[in-house]
């Protein structure tokens, strides 16, 4: 059965991962360059309007955001990285912010980075992604936007970022293409991360023979 979001409640922003609700609960998190669509997904996997603020203006997110889903996990909407109409102190502020609670959080089982389908590869994506491998920590690519190119052109452009990325690593992690707007990729991504909450509570509780 394709797992659905059944609750969801917004449950504390803050700019300090030390302060971040309690870490009983799997962790995912969601991050891309500014302007990505990154909200609009959020609440589209939400079945929420206005669960995640969306703006046409670049950094409307400026903490870390917790929303609690079925008493299950959280997911993490983190402030988006690239440009913003912001000075460069705060731009340093919220990539020093971000930096620590991606080191520091031991309960984050994955982060999904947010790509536009719509552009070639962007150079500040690949270099976050490569942070990401220097971090160690696991990460999957959401491609947004999908229903805003033709089929062919968004294919094109996933293959591109794909090729792109074989330049520095030696496999592609997993990727969905997805639309905030017509829900395309939405079972697929809330599947996946079902599968992962599966064992990571199968670890902690271990199935008796």
């Amino acid at each position: 059965m394709d797992y659905q979001i059944k609750n969801i409640k917004f449950v504390q922003s803050e700019a300090d991962w030390r302060k971040c609700p309690a870490d009983n609960y799997p962790e995912f998190a969601f991050i891309g360059r500014s302007n990505v669509g990154k909200s609009s997904l959020i609440n589209m996997l939400a079945n929420h309007k206005t669960l995640a603020k969306t703006s046409s203006k670049p950094g409307k997110t400026q903490t870390i955001n917790h929303f609690s889903v079925d008493n299950r996990w959280f997911l993490v909407d983190l402030p988006g990285y690239g440009y913003a109409s912001i000075s460069k102190t705060m731009r340093e502020k919220w990539a020093k912010m971000i930096d620590n609670y991606l080191r520091f959080r031991e309960n984050l089982q994955l982060v999904f980075v947010l790509v536009d389908i719509r552009l070639e590869p962007q150079q500040i994506d690949i270099d976050f992604i490569n942070k990401l491998g220097e971090m160690g920590l696991p990460f999957s690519l959401i491609f947004t936007k999908a229903d805003k190119v033709g089929k062919l052109r968004g294919t094109e452009n996933v293959k591109q970022f794909c090729k792109k990325l074989l330049q520095t690593w030696e496999e592609l992690p997993p990727y969905f293409v997805c639309s905030a707007v017509d829900g395309r990729g939405k079972v697929e991504l809330l599947n996946y991360i079902e599968q992962i909450n599966e064992v990571f509570y199968n670890s902690i509780n271990p199935v008796q023979e």
